[in-house]
């Protein structure tokens, strides 16, 4: 155990100024491998249903969707954009400044509206049915590392798409996928040849997955630490 707990440190070490926390946790030992597939399930900040648990205090942003609806006036029901200037326009109120608030806050705000003007004691409730937080980082060797939002249900192979495909120097055989579960780090290893050719599964990404497509041969980072895995598709325990 300790040979391989040395072994991630010493890879951590390379991509620790482009992968952060994630892989800073790998170097001081806090990232554990999981055992199977199934066992890596959603992170903390996201529950299996795509929603995010403890937002209260979140702040809306430009292309965050809001779903609105006021108590016995349909015509006031429906789904927004928050769009580029951060607003979003409902009927009778026109255009709202939504971004920088909190979706009580902005509840706050379109019920005392409603009550200036046009109900009595309106009911009005809100909640954020697209988060533009839930965002995937991934680097390595894809031809476009970066930040990216999701939007919807993503798998590791789309993800990496959305980053312009692996480079020339990518290693296909060590895709790792890191995540917060149960306050604990975790990683696993893919294998993408697999997952195209539909020999493996394509693993569901979530919001604040840090994805590191490790580069093959003296390039690699993970070279040694790929080396102590077992049969592919597999994970194993650190």
């Amino acid at each position: 155990m300790k040979l391989k707990l040395a072994l991630l440190a010493i890879a951590a070490l390379v991509l620790a100024a482009c992968a952060g926390d994630g892989l800073r946790d790998v170097r001081e030992g806090r990232a554990k491998m999981v055992e199977t597939t199934d066992s890596l399930g959603p992170p903390d900040t996201t529950k299996p249903d795509g929603t995010y648990e403890g937002i209260s205090d979140y702040r809306l942003g430009p292309q965050d969707v809001i779903s609105i609806e006021v108590f016995n006036l349909n015509e006031l029901n429906r789904t927004v954009r928050v769009n580029s200037k951060g607003m979003i326009s409902l009927p009778l109120l026109g255009p709202i400044r939504a971004a920088g608030k909190t979706v009580p806050e902005l509840e706050s705000e379109v019920t005392a509206m409603l009550e200036k003007d046009f109900l009595q004691n309106p009911q009005v409730t809100m909640f954020v049915s697209q988060y533009t937080s839930q965002r995937v980082t991934i680097e390595g060797a894809v031809r476009n590392p970066g930040i990216f939002p999701l939007s919807g249900k993503t798998t590791l192979l789309q993800a990496i798409v959305v980053a312009g495909g692996v480079n020339e120097f990518a290693n296909p055989r060590g895709i790792i996928v890191f995540r917060v579960i149960d306050g604990k780090r975790m990683a696993a290893v893919f294998d993408l040849r697999l997952i195209r050719g539909g020999n493996a599964e394509d693993p569901q990404i979530f919001g604040d997955d840090l994805i590191v497509v490790d580069e093959s041969g003296s390039k690699s980072a993970f070279r040694d630490v790929l080396r102590t895995m077992p049969v592919l598709g597999l994970f194993t325990a650190f």
